[in-house]
């Protein structure tokens, strides 16, 4: 049984409400610098999580100055009363009706006219914005807040609503009308995740009941349980605590199906404030009294000489007084099992069992021995009190006492205990009254240490939140990053050079560290000089480019991509400083010519993607033929367009892009052969471009000299076939080719004989005979077979139109062997022929005919 003196004092503090027992321990004894904070006199706002406290004399209310200034100051402290910065308050718009702290701990001020100003832990201004033209005209009668959100209520009875500050331009959105004649008399939000359509919903204290309003429209609910003077909506959104207008606390549903509890005060005047207590207590203050009251028994007062402002936490109340802070909480299970007067459960006795072993008196080992099968039980029992306590020799106790029964125990996992271990460092560290941020064990696992290392940078407590990074194993970089933004800042007066070496100083210690991100801070400040001697420090040209290319650093970032070998980054220069200098092209040209990898990949880029440009840029190098070729390529793309037939047949787009081609290609000596294509090719269109405008048939352009000659033929343009052959100096033998095939293909049989019987043909007859044979004229062919010079030809040209004696008898004649064996086997089934064959073999004796 834990009977000791020290447990019997600790089981004293407590208070009973009902079953439950609450404790208000002091957490700090408040200094507020060189004055106290009358909290009648000003106007406070407190953040959750152990968040920091913002203070400003209460404009709304006449007071003595006494020593201090008329001019009104903005105060920002910590939970412990360190003054973390102040700003002298001059903002226009009349009254401050509201002030709160948000999610990110942006302090939000709402004043009468609606104007929406805001700072962060050091006083900065942050954008203001205005919540409307409305608000500005009425004016604002109240506000409520919540999370990241704010409501306004104007004084036409409106409601506006903010629903999130992160965003960079905050949206504000008009809800529904209440249709209310008077200012309702409370104001309670319930956060969007606690509600059903996932928006905020407003409720308003409105007659004898509550209307609901929200964006899409108002709904009144609990008729009869008001008027309501007062409205608290609990930590899960679940539960809503009002006081009436005769004094009675009434604790509902937020769908109002039923009343839950209720509570006759003593006084029917609404108290100052009223807030829940985690979730099975309600507190109510009036001037000096602070009372707490559970869903059975007798309610605990308090009472206290000054003013208190209630924070509400998620696992209790902090008590803000203008000499202390003070965390109300439940008593956790844990800790009422080892400290509760009389107890005996396990925890409690080998708690009892450390203190006698402590004594060295034998009675430890009886307790030992009497919670043998429940010491894993009493273990983690002692391992979760330590958890929750603020007083270090307590947890140290506690601890203790966990470990000497682990002892013990050979079943029970020691990770807890490391576990536990690690994160009371952690608590009291950041409990200091140095730093002030009072968190519990149940708020620091729901902020998670990433956001109370976020907040403790952004309280600039930078080297705590190092060494706790270091201690739980987390990303050190964030914090690296932040002191040294935060050192460019803060060292307006520290030269550059000096600057850099501190800087340096200290992140060379740190792998991996970004300077590219502090270079940019320090560019973002003014500190050019700074942010390119910072960027010459990164090592990662994926990082460090961009940021000489928005420091203006353009050829640094250029030499930087080149020397990385990623053309990717050095694609990203190029057409960076290309963009820059489309007015000054002359000066990127001459940049790049001395690159020859950046030069080389503007000229893969804007070959496929900018003929125009890299023309340009082979203009001004003096590259003239690479000019012409793309000319060249480009009058082959508008041959593919039919824009590109339009207009004079003489001066045609195409036509005057190959001319300018030949132009270029004139200007060196060693493209005469493209040249002259040139010039051929640009004549040759104007021909077929004539000849299609005199025939009217598009089937010129693009085509060969040789097919052009031919087409006129087939057309009957035998004088237009002429001029071509004339102009391009088209050999004889060409001619007589084409003109033979070309009255071949259409079938004039006639023309084609007077043709051959013209003058002897250069080519010979045999165009004559394949022409007439292709086109399936036997007897055509025959006139012309015989005049064949070529035995072999002859041969041939009589198989192929299936004369087999006379292909024999050419063959012969020829004494060509091989050639007879071939045609043997061509007619071999024709038994004719066969003999035929035979004979000559006879006759011939050729070795080679079997």
């Amino acid at each position: 049984m834990a009977s000791s003196a020290a447990t019997v004092s600790i089981a004293a503090e407590w208070q009973l409400l009902y079953n439950r027992y609450y404790r208000k321990p002091e957490i700090y004894s408040l200094q507020w610098g060189r004055m106290t904070i009358d909290l009648r006199r000003h106007r406070v706002a407190c953040a959750p999580f152990g968040g920091p406290i913002a203070a400003i004399r209460d404009d709304s209310k006449i007071v003595q100055l006494y020593a201090e200034s008329a001019r009104r100051k903005l105060q920002i402290f910590t939970s412990s009363g360190v003054l973390l910065s102040s700003v002298v308050w001059d903002r226009p718009g009349g009254r401050l009706v509201g002030m709160a702290w948000t999610d990110d701990h942006v302090l939000v001020c709402v004043v009468q006219n609606g104007k929406v100003y805001r700072y962060d832990i050091h006083a900065k201004p942050l954008p203001e914005f205005e919540i409307g033209t409305e608000c500005f005209e009425q004016g604002i009668l109240e506000c409520a807040f919540w999370g990241n959100g704010l409501v306004v209520i104007t004084e036409g009875n409106l409601v506006f609503c903010v629903p999130d500050f992160r965003e960079t331009e905050p949206k504000v959105v008009r809800f529904a009308d209440p249709e209310i004649d008077d200012p309702p008399l409370c104001v309670a939000v319930i956060e969007p995740k606690y509600t059903m359509s996932g928006n905020v919903e407003v409720l308003l204290g409105a007659g004898d009941g509550v209307l609901v309003v929200e964006e899409d429209g108002v709904q009144r609910l609990g008729e009869g349980v008001g008027p309501l003077q007062k409205m608290a909506v609990s930590q899960n959104g679940k539960y809503l605590a009002s006081f009436t207008h005769d004094g009675r606390l009434l604790v509902i549903p937020t769908d109002f199906s039923k009343i839950m509890f209720e509570y006759s005060c003593e006084s029917a005047l609404p108290p100052e404030q009223l807030a829940w207590c985690g979730m099975d207590s309600v507190l109510l203050y009036w001037d000096e009294t602070l009372l707490m009251v559970g869903p059975s028994g007798d309610p605990v007062s308090y009472t206290y000489d000054d003013s208190i402002v209630l924070i509400p936490e998620c696992d209790g109340v902090r008590i803000l007084s203008s000499t202390s802070m003070e965390f109300l909480q439940r008593v956790p299970d844990s800790t009422v099992s080892i400290f509760q007067i009389a107890s005996t459960l396990p925890a409690a006795l080998l708690y009892d069992a450390l203190e006698h072993f402590d004594r060295r008196s034998a009675k430890a080992d009886e307790n030992l021995r009497l919670i043998r099968s429940s010491l894993p039980e009493a273990v983690q029992t002692c391992i979760d009190a330590a958890g929750h306590e603020f007083e270090h020799s307590r947890q140290h106790t506690l601890l203790k006492a966990a470990s000497y029964g682990q002892a013990f125990c050979s079943q029970i996992h020691r990770d807890r205990f490391h576990e536990m271990c690690k994160t009371l460092r952690v608590l009291n560290a950041v409990r200091n009254p140095g730093i002030g941020i009072p968190l519990t064990i149940h708020q620091y696992k729901l902020l998670t240490a990433p956001v109370l290392i976020a907040r403790l940078i952004n309280a600039h407590q930078h080297f705590l939140a190092l060494r706790i990074t270091e201690y739980l194993g987390l990303n050190k970089e964030v914090v690296i990053m932040h002191w040294a933004c935060a050192k460019i800042t803060s060292s307006s007066a520290v030269i550059d050079e000096d600057l850099l070496k501190i800087l340096v100083d200290k992140l060379k210690l740190w792998k991996g560290v970004s300077y590219a991100a502090v270079a940019k801070h320090a560019d973002n400040n003014g500190r050019r000089k700074l942010a390119a001697m910072l960027v010459d420090q990164e090592p990662r040209s994926s990082k460090q480019v961009p940021l000489l290319l928005s420091i203006e650093e353009d050829n640094t970032a250029l030499v930087k991509a080149i020397d990385s070998g990623d053309t990717d980054l050095i694609y990203l220069v190029l057409f960076r400083i290309w963009h820059k200098k489309k007015n000054a092209t002359r000066d990127f040209f001459e940049m790049i010519q001395g690159m020859p990898l950046a030069r080389d990949l503007f000229i893969v880029y804007t070959r496929s993607y900018d003929h125009e440009s890299l023309k340009n840029f082979f203009l001004l190098s003096g590259q003239l033929q690479d000019v012409a070729f793309l000319l060249l390529k480009e009058s082959w793309k508008l041959g593919v367009n039919p824009l590109a037939s339009k207009g004079s047949p003489l001066h045609g787009p195409r036509i005057r892009v190959i001319e300018k081609a030949r132009d270029l290609f004139r200007e060196t000596r060693e493209h005469t052969f493209e040249s002259k294509a040139a010039d051929e090719h640009q004549k040759l269109l104007r021909v077929q471009h004539g000849l299609e405008v005199s025939t009217k048939q598009a089937i010129f352009v693009d085509s060969s000299i040789s097919d052009t000659i031919r087409t006129c033929i087939v057309l009957g343009k035998h004088q237009d076939a002429m001029k071509v052959r004339t102009e391009f100096k088209v050999s004889e033998k060409r001619w007589y080719w084409l003109k033979v095939f070309a009255l071949a293909t259409i079938n004039d049989w006639e023309t084609l004989e007077r043709f051959s019987k013209d003058k002897k043909p250069p080519t010979g007859y045999k165009p004559f005979v394949e022409a007439c044979i292709d086109g399936g004229q036997k007897s055509e062919a025959l006139k012309y077979i015989p005049k064949l010079t070529d035995l072999r030809e002859k041969a041939e040209a009589y198989e192929r139109i299936g004369m087999a004696k006379e292909a024999a008898d050419a063959a012969s004649e020829s004494n060509d062997g091989e050639l007879l064996g071939r045609l043997k086997l061509t007619f071999g089934q024709n038994a004719a022929a066969g003999s035929i064959f035979d004979t000559l073999r006879d006759r011939l004796s050729f070795p080679g005919v079997s």
